[in-house]
């Protein structure tokens, strides 16, 4: 009986064990898909890629863990690689509770592929797949992110590097930093999502953008004065007559590929390795990037190399938000040095990451950012080379655009020539055209870092000074406030073309505009749904 007694004891609780240990493995599972967004971004090879969107928690430092929307489990989500002339194919999975797109920041795919909701295509809904297909015919640093709500999908972590790489071009060590800014207050973030989140808020409240940010209220009328709808542009001055800045000091916590602070993965050399650095700047403020200790040159910008650059020391290169960076440098100084955002803000002290040195074991220098260091000015930097166009060239279209702030009943808008998107006066073009655009930044407080798609632009002028430089391409430029630029592209690329703000908040009010091929004839119409939110 004691036998049987005993032997029924031990049969119970190694079934007990069984079921603790199961309960255990099934519990660490469910941890391990909540918490993987903790991992650093993967590298994938292209040229075939699935990218699964989906819900994770993300520790960005010590103490800090928030939820994020992924692509494959991290944010920023992997880095895909490819190689130049390749045929692209990125399968696009959504397992979010919102519809979401993916838009190839900087590289000129064919419009079909640009991924703008309710102008290339529809919004991917929940469940549903889509395609990107392109030829990767252009190497350099790009990124992809979310253009559906992208305001708040993109704060929210829907984002990712893409890299174009050219056999020709050798590097021992070459590594990319994305660039971000987060809220860590939990009261905001659940805000956030209930606003991206589709029937988690009443319809009265529909428009609202997350994080603070203005809802895109229609304007018309001039650059200065009354509309006809009775909305304002007052040259930046609010109703009590103070200067209306924008207020980003929510954004406290800033990160280098997700993580901020020691968490930051340090960057492996070796003496005498060649070494490229990538900077992309994912957020939305403008981030003055020092690398101690080694002289570098910008190799190039938004992808565009960079005729001859010199060498530089101790100087800042301020990365405005979509901007890209790539910088090269010999590891010729052995130790462990930063490289950082140099600022006050309350977030800056996280952005910084170290280059280790092998076999060093200190920190050979400490932060300094909040010395104050000249920003390098890329309207004269590298050496003039038979440029694409000049100032005085003929142009078949010739635009400008005033970039300013306003107010309605509702709040803040930003405009372009005083009206806000979708009555903005888009730019007709035909292929073929030569295009000369005036960016003139009358908003006298902020920044507005303008964003052109499917297609690089040439700088041309600053502040009515001809640049004297390397001819300079991109697709994203800042300007800042009182600045005006002169650039020119060529019409090579028929579509129906974004150009926007990428300071997210800005394009989300209003600071938008279309480049209109007039003899492009798309074969995408809007569907039905309602859920198409092109920014």
């Amino acid at each position: 009986m004691k036998k049987l007694l005993f032997v029924a004891v031990a049969v119970f609780t190694l079934l007990i064990i069984s079921a603790c240990s199961a309960a255990t493995e099934n519990s660490n599972k469910t941890s391990n898909k909540q918490s993987a967004a903790s991992e650093s971004p993967k590298i994938l090879k292209g040229p075939n890629v699935t990218l699964v969107a989906e819900k994770g928690a993300q520790k960005l430092s010590s103490g800090v863990t928030v939820p994020v929307w992924t692509f494959n489990g991290s944010a920023p989500g992997p880095e895909i690689r490819v190689e130049k002339g390749q045929k692209v194919r990125v399968t696009l999975k959504n397992e979010l509770p919102a519809s979401i797109s993916i838009h190839w920041h900087g590289y000129p795919v064919p419009n079909k592929m640009d991924g703008i909701p309710g102008v290339t295509q529809d919004a991917v809904a929940p469940g549903k797949s889509f395609t990107y297909e392109f030829i990767a015919d252009k190497a350099g640093t790009y990124w992809y992110h979310s253009h559906q709500d992208s305001v708040n999908q993109v704060d929210r972590g829907l984002y990712g590097s893409f890299i174009v790489e050219d056999p020709a071009e050798k590097y021992d060590k070459d590594y990319t930093l994305m660039l971000d800014e987060w809220v860590t207050d939990k009261g905001q973030i659940n805000s956030q999502i209930k606003t991206m989140t589709p029937g988690s808020q009443s319809k009265k409240n529909s428009k609202g953008s997350g994080m603070g940010s203005m809802p895109g209220m229609d304007m018309s009328g001039s650059d200065n004065g009354s509309s006809s709808d009775g909305n304002i542009d007052m040259g930046n001055m609010n109703m009590s007559g103070n200067m209306m800045k924008d207020n980003m000091s929510m954004y406290d916590l800033y990160t280098i590929n997700g993580k901020s602070g020691n968490l930051v993965k340090p960057l492996a050399v070796t003496k005498g390795d060649k070494v490229r650095l990538r900077f992309i700047n994912a957020g939305y403020l403008p981030h003055n990037i020092h690398i101690h200790g080694h002289s570098i040159k910008i190799i190039a910008t938004d992808g565009q190399p960079v005729n001859n650059p010199q060498a530089i020391k101790n100087k800042v290169i301020s990365i405005a938000p979509g901007e890209r960076y790539d910088v090269s440098f010999v590891a010729d100084n052995p130790g462990k040095w930063y490289v950082e955002d140099h600022g006050t803000a309350k977030g800056t002290d996280g952005m910084k990451a170290l280059i280790d040195y092998e076999g060093s074991k200190t920190i050979t220098d400490q932060p300094n950012a909040n010395t104050q260091l000249p920003a390098i000015n890329l309207a004269n930097y590298g050496t003039n080379a038979n440029p694409e166009f000049t100032l005085n060239q003929k142009y078949d279209v010739a635009y400008t655009m005033n970039l300013n702030a306003g107010m309605n009943e509702n709040g803040m808008v930003y405009t372009i020539n005083g009206k806000t998107f979708p009555k903005t006066e888009p730019i007709k073009v035909k292929s073929g055209d030569r295009v000369k655009i005036k960016l003139v930044n009358r908003d006298m407080m902020n920044n507005h870092p303008m964003h052109l798609h499917g297609q690089f632009f040439q700088l041309l002028s600053k502040d009515g000074k001809p640049v004297t430089g390397s001819p300079i391409y991109k697709d994203t430029l800042n300007v800042k406030p009182g600045e005006t630029y002169e650039v020119a592209f060529l019409a090579d690329n028929p579509g129906h073309w974004m150009f926007h703000c990428h300071d997210l908040h800005h394009a989300n009010a209003g600071m938008v505009t279309e480049v209109t091929y007039t003899d492009f004839h798309p074969s995408y119409a809007p569907g039905s749904s309602s859920s198409n939110k092109p920014e």
